[in-house]
């Protein structure tokens, strides 16, 4: 492995498994040859979304996230690969649907800021945080 070799955790939120787009969605991030190292389908309740959003939980538009991201069932993983959390970064588009560009996840299925296909670690930290939140028996 060499040193630009990371790992990211993604959650395939619950609007887009409710519209089968999980294998469109993987099937972008498995072109841009990154690695699957776990994968599982789940639903989750209030208080694991607040660990999970630990930093946003005393925000006005965070209610009204932890109601979708806890609505119905989604898909967690970890990916892995060459600047893995920059390239998912990149592939999944600016978090408004809206405004993100075509060609990205966001920006081919999303048309709101909330309810936006996809969730990805931001920095090598929050990857490692989140992943040890969502997979703890994984190790590295």
């Amino acid at each position: 492995m060499t040193a630009d070799v990371e790992q990211t955790l993604v959650l395939i939120k619950p609007d887009a498994v409710a519209r089968g787009l999980v294998g469109a969605v993987l099937s972008r991030y498995e072109a841009k040859r990154l690695a699957i190292v776990a994968m599982e389908l789940r639903t989750i309740d209030g208080e694991f979304a607040d660990r999970h959003y630990a930093e946003h939980v005393e925000q006005p538009w965070y209610p009204p996230l932890r109601e979708f991201v806890t609505s119905g069932p989604l898909v967690a993983l970890v990916l892995a690969g060459s600047r893995a959390i920059e390239a998912v970064r990149a592939l999944n588009g600016a978090t408004d649907g809206v405004k993100a560009a075509p060609g990205s996840l966001r920006g081919d299925f999303a048309l709101s800021n909330r309810e936006n296909i996809v969730h990805a670690s931001d920095s090598p930290e929050s990857a490692a945080r989140e992943i040890a939140l969502w997979f703890p028996g994984l190790t590295r």
